[in-house]
């Protein structure tokens, strides 16, 4: 008998992509949803969705979320009880000048889904929020916690992860069906995002162009590894809270980098030498981030194991295959 599918949105996304192999892994059956757009490289998402789609119990549908139509009927023809609902559209600075393009995805997207869920009975609706609903804070020992202040969004996009939190509390509330809303801390590693810092970087440095380092240098992000970030969204995902609720937990390594020794780092692994062109901090963005995950490590025992030196290791190496061409979508990621 055909295990009940998972629902998983965004899976030719970075971390969609990750989550749905891991969950294949485990025997899953799993429904992938996107819309292929074209924020960044095409062809990479097409790659992502190539790893997929040769998989047994996987399917690819290509729609688009906020098509509540359209999610409506998917989620009720193939009986899916539980979703992972990853897609949105990402990038601080791209919201500036693009938010129609966020309103759309983020906030008609989340819509779409929730009354998905609502209508078809899921037992268990995973969503990513963001660290950036935190707003602009100083670093600080204790890091940032779950109940802590989340009312002054600093961009458009993280307005938008916060409406969603707001969303799903209103429909754990008013329907009943158990939520989780994961806030994601600066998540890097193999088949990244192109607009991502780090993978930005690496391209600029191997081609001796120089990269522009924001906030002359002096913000720390809490970079974490794609590979414990899927830890959490699958422990989390095994964990719905009790009916009617719904919860927020922090992903991320809980030890924040500061941006000129996340580049020194890179720059070992790659074996070049950046030339930096310091900038002040553009609109939108953060001088820091820092999770504090104790209540994700006391739901599900999460623990963050790839330090940023091996992380970035890994990065490279699958940067150079991509780079040079990566035809073979089972070819090995981790080398």
């Amino acid at each position: 008998m055909m295990a009940t599918p998972i629902l998983v949105t965004g899976a030719a996304g970075f971390i969609g992509m990750h989550t749905a192999e891991r969950l294949l892994e485990r025997g899953e059956t799993i429904i992938g949803v996107d819309n292929f757009n074209d924020y960044y490289d095409p062809a990479l998402k097409a790659a992502r969705a190539a790893r997929l789609e040769g998989r047994v119990g996987f399917r690819m549908v290509r729609a688009d979320i906020a098509d509540h139509e359209a999610m409506l009927a998917l989620v009720k023809d193939e009986g899916v009880k539980r979703i992972v609902h990853l897609a949105a559209q990402a990038g601080v600075r791209y919201s500036i000048e693009n938010p129609f393009a966020y309103e759309r995805s983020n906030l008609a997207g989340h819509l779409s889904m929730l009354e998905a869920a609502r209508h078809n009975g899921v037992t268990h609706l995973v969503y990513a929020s963001s660290s950036s609903v935190y707003g602009d804070r100083p670093l600080d020992a204790a890091g940032f916690r779950e109940d802590d202040p989340t009312v002054h969004p600093v961009s458009l996009y993280a307005a938008t992860k916060r409406s969603c939190e707001l969303l799903s509390q209103s429909y754990a509330t008013l329907y009943g069906f158990p939520q989780s809303g994961l806030r994601f801390f600066t998540v890097y590693g193999p088949w990244g995002r192109p607009d991502m810092a780090y993978f930005s970087f690496t391209q600029k440095i191997v081609r001796g162009e120089p990269i522009e380092v924001y906030g002359e240098g002096r913000m720390a992000r809490d970079f974490t590894y794609i590979d414990d970030i899927v830890d959490g969204i699958v422990g989390v995902l095994d964990h719905p809270p009790s009916r009617g609720g719904h919860e927020v937990y922090n992903i991320g390594d809980s030890q924040p980098v500061g941006l000129m020794e996340m580049i020194s780092t890179l720059e070992n692994a790659l074996g070049f030498q950046a030339v930096k062109i310091m900038r002040s901090m553009q609109p939108g963005d953060v001088t820091a981030t820092f999770a504090d995950v104790s209540k994700l490590n006391a739901l599900t025992g999460y623990r963050p194991a790839v330090p940023l030196a091996e992380g970035l290791r890994r990065f490279a190496a699958w940067w150079r295959i991509w780079q040079g061409g990566l035809s073979d979508p089972n070819a090995p990621e981790r080398l």
